[in-house]
């Protein structure tokens, strides 16, 4: 049986492998070609925003939360991805001297990622060109990466699977469908799609062959590192929240109401939660495999740990 999962995993990264050759793209000539973001055309469609929920707010206004969201969109997965490449290439290293298609597949992936850290680099910057003064990125992605990495591998494998799965979802979903969002802002997330959709196979394989190598007494120690990596991911939102909050209300030049006010903070502060945190902990895929590794008692600790998000 051990041989015959072998000969399957080895399989499925060969059509990794398949599919990264076929997808495979370039920033300049494929994504960007020459264009600036646009700041007459929104970013990020409502079902991402969660804008519709700020009835208060102008049409431009509307579009520009769309534009800091999408900014800050596109910086986190940034920032993600450089913990999540680091990950790659440690887990690559058990295939160095053994299924030399695993190595091949997981080489792939770390490029493909160290490409759209690139790619992500380029949007802020072009964003930066457009956007008014004054916009920060709350979490240095180096630093981030470094607390994350501290983590059990179990616990940061299943953070990056959550991460890459609701990355598809939000495409399909939310930014595939929206024909009035900017042209460029959606063809970044379309051609990330392409290739995360082979990197969530592998991480589902090598997070189920570092899971079979432990205890249950090491399970249940990274259920709790995988809670405190969501909690930290949350404190990341949090914080970004209160940027985007402050840098928005400045350069809209309108007053708003103290209720407004507070009302603008926990609309983007819930953005972000159902963003990065509740619709991939919802989303079905994420859901069976995380059920297929733990327990009641586990799911039980994790669902606690997220219900104050779902709840606020």
């Amino acid at each position: 049986m051990q041989n015959q999962t072998a000969d399957t995993d080895t399989a499925r990264f060969a059509r990794c492998i398949e599919a990264s050759k076929r997808v495979r793209w370039d920033i300049d000539e494929d994504v960007i070609r020459g264009r600036k973001l646009d700041m007459t055309q929104t970013f990020l469609p409502q079902g991402l925003s969660l804008v519709d929920d700020l009835a208060f707010l102008l049409a431009g206004e509307r579009r520009f939360l769309s534009q800091v969201q999408g900014r800050t969109y596109a910086y986190i997965f940034g920032l993600v991805e450089r913990f999540i490449n680091a990950k790659v290439l440690e887990i690559s290293r058990d295939h160095a001297l053994g299924d030399q298609t695993a190595l091949e597949a997981l080489i792939r992936f770390s490029d493909e990622e160290l490409k759209h850290q690139e790619l992500f680099r380029r949007i802020e910057t072009l964003a930066g060109e457009q956007m008014p003064a004054g916009y920060k990125q709350a979490g240095d992605p180096d630093a981030v990466a470094q607390a994350v990495l501290g983590m059990s591998t179990w616990a940061v494998l299943m953070l990056t699977l959550h991460i890459e799965l609701f990355t598809q979802l939000h495409y399909r979903e939310s930014l595939e469908p929206d024909e009035t969002l900017s042209p460029l802002f959606k063809d970044v997330f379309l051609f990330h799609w392409k290739e995360e959709s082979q990197h969530a196979i592998m991480d589902e394989l090598e997070l189920r062959r570092i899971d079979a190598a432990m205890t249950a007494e090491q399970r249940d120690k990274a259920v709790d590192e995988f809670i405190d990596l969501v909690g930290a991911v949350d404190g990341l939102l949090q914080a970004q929240a209160t940027e985007d909050t402050r840098y928005f209300l400045k350069v809209c030049g309108r007053r708003f109401s103290e209720s407004e006010q507070q009302a603008v903070g926990n609309g983007f502060l819930k953005a972000y939660r159902w963003q990065y945190i509740l619709s991939g902990a919802q989303h079905r895929p994420f859901q069976r495999i995380l059920g297929d590794l733990i327990n009641e008692t586990q799911a039980q600790r994790i669902n606690d740990a997220l219900a104050p998000l779902v709840a606020a």
